[in-house]
């Protein structure tokens, strides 16, 4: 079992991507002040584009567990499923490491600094700017249930197409026929 793993944060105040405002007058954007926030930890499945999304307030180590432990949740049949994530504080931590080791997790780490490599990151990227920029909510809890059920509600096929998996150029695309067989 192959997977990719990434967080995405939203806030309530959302990005801004786009405005407009009469030429030569400055936009007036109000701000709160205080912008809540939410953390989307996501998996998917580079074989069958199955998702796997997990809401927290933060994004420590003991949020990245919880991932860990619905994708173990989730495949509890796998011997061994295999996490391709970035080196984040909270998922080298030891305590994270641990629970990979006792849920028989195997962590591959992408290089720092590179998030067109990690697939669960295109997607996040996708729904950033589908769902959360130039709009606001009227919750930090109702977007991230927003965002949770459009990462959830696409197809396999059109979750393994958005997160870049089906390109004829994806990376990672000889491996996987490879070991696995055609896409």
């Amino acid at each position: 079992m192959l997977l990719f793993v990434d967080a995405t944060r939203l806030r309530l105040f959302p990005p801004l991507r786009s405005v407009w405002a009469r030429k030569g007058e400055q936009a007036l954007v109000p701000v709160t002040g205080r912008n809540a926030k939410r953390v989307l930890f996501g998996a998917i499945n580079v074989r069958t584009g199955h998702r796997i999304v997990v809401q927290r307030r933060g994004e420590g180590a003991p949020d990245v567990q919880a991932l860990f432990k619905a994708v173990r949740r989730c495949y509890r049949r796998a011997a061994t499923i295999w996490l391709l994530l970035d080196e984040a504080s909270a998922h080298t931590a030891a305590g994270t490491q641990q629970l990979a080791a006792q849920l028989s997790i195997e962590l591959v780490w992408l290089p720092k600094q590179w998030p067109e490599l990690n697939a669960m990151d295109q997607l996040w990227r996708e729904l950033k700017r589908l769902i959360a920029a130039n709009r606001q909510t009227a919750s930090i809890d109702e977007l991230a249930e927003q965002a949770a059920q459009w990462v959830l509600g696409l197809s396999k096929q059109e979750a393994l197409r958005k997160a870049g998996i089906l390109s004829p150029n994806f990376w990672l695309k000889n491996l996987l026929q490879h070991f696995c067989g055609p896409t």
